[in-house]
């Protein structure tokens, strides 16, 4: 049997944010990172389960939307397994690209500078924005 990739889900029942989203969202994340590549196992609904304490419907349902999108694929009886990856340019969104250093580094300036987290999140959101405005009608 292969081997799960190491993702592990973490689940915030108070987000506001549907628990398969969640995991949608956090597979999608591994996928732009590097985390998982193509071929790799996701976790099995059993295990996702006994991690999170969630119905094994929603990591069903998680993983049937990952799998409309074409981002896996289920192989009965062997799981599910990763298609393709996300991300832009070769290398971009890798561990130990340039731009993941510089924006390391802007994160430690900003935390040292004493914003928060939050405050981190809105202003990085806010210059995203800003910079892909008008992308959306492409």
């Amino acid at each position: 049997m292969a081997e799960s990739a190491a993702v592990e889900f973490r689940i915030d029942r108070r987000s506001g944010v549907a628990t398969y989203l969640q995991i949608v969202q956090q597979t999608k994340q591994a996928l732009r990172l590097g985390v998982l590549e193509p071929g790799d196992r996701l976790p099995t609904a059993r295990e996702v389960v006994e991690a999170t304490a969630i119905n094994p419907n929603t990591v069903l349902k998680a993983y049937r939307e990952l799998e409309r999108e074409g981002l896996v694929e289920a192989r009965r009886g062997l799981g599910t397994f990763v298609r393709r990856t996300l991300g832009g340019a070769a290398g971009a969104s890798a561990s130990d690209s340039p731009l993941r250093t510089e924006l390391a580094d802007w994160a430690r300036r900003a935390r040292s500078a004493g914003l928060e987290k939050d405050d981190v999140s809105a202003l990085f959101t806010a210059v995203i924005d800003s910079t892909y405005k008008g992308d959306q009608d492409r």
